[in-house]
């Protein structure tokens, strides 16, 4: 009984962020009402109030699910990557990218960054940061798988490498979101040319770039 609440707790968590990722890509984020949101996952507005305190906790949800997603996916990734530093680093930053416009628009991209931003010290801003860390961390793991395969050498810095690989792909995702003409495609072939050349700073000599 117990599983089965829990369940179905969870069923009316993704169908009121599904329901409000829907609205907010309609309406925008200003425009999206709480009632709206309601009736689209088919629950009571005080259905809603009792999980989320407001909308900017509703996107703050969807963030989370979108980048929890991609660590699940990231993590096949890490246990077993291609035999190739750049294709590895390339395969796991295509993950982020391909995933990042699944539940958010470059809008509510934009939204998410500004409000983390502007409230660092709020649960929204503390939980967005949160996300990033793991992200970093889980980066910080491929190198420090890949060195442990002997593809990446050993007096590399595994954690300032993936930091730094990170880093980029971060500002480069926020240049993405900015322009919204800039196709995904063009943000994995600038990342791919820049990770270029930190693969050939790091990885073990004889491999294909």
């Amino acid at each position: 009984m117990v599983g089965l609440r829990a369940k179905h707790k969870a069923d009316r968590h993704r169908r009121i962020l599904e329901a409000a990722a829907e609205l907010f890509r309609e309406a925008g984020y200003e425009g999206a009402k709480i009632e709206a949101i309601a009736a689209a996952a088919e629950v009571s507005v005080g259905t809603i109030y009792n999980y989320y305190r407001n909308k900017g906790d509703i996107l703050v949800a969807i963030v989370s699910m979108e980048v929890n997603e991609v660590l699940n996916a990231g993590r096949g990734v890490v246990a077993t990557p291609p035999a190739n530093v750049g294709d590895a680093i390339d395969t796991l930053l295509g993950i982020y990218f391909e995933h990042s416009l699944i539940y958010l628009s470059k809008a509510m991209w934009r939204q998410a960054m500004a409000t983390s931003m502007q409230q660092p010290d709020s649960p929204f801003g503390q939980t967005y940061f949160a996300l990033d860390r793991a992200l970093v961390d889980q980066t910080c793991e491929l190198v420090d798988r890949l060195k442990r395969l002997g593809l990446v050498r050993l007096d590399a810095d595994t954690r300032a490498t993936g930091e730094i690989i990170f880093n980029n792909m971060n500002m480069m995702f926020m240049e993405f979101v900015k322009l919204d003409a800039m196709p995904i495609a063009d943000l994995r072939a600038a990342v791919r040319r820049q990770n270029k050349v930190l693969v050939g700073a790091i990885e073990v000599p004889g491999q294909a770039i």
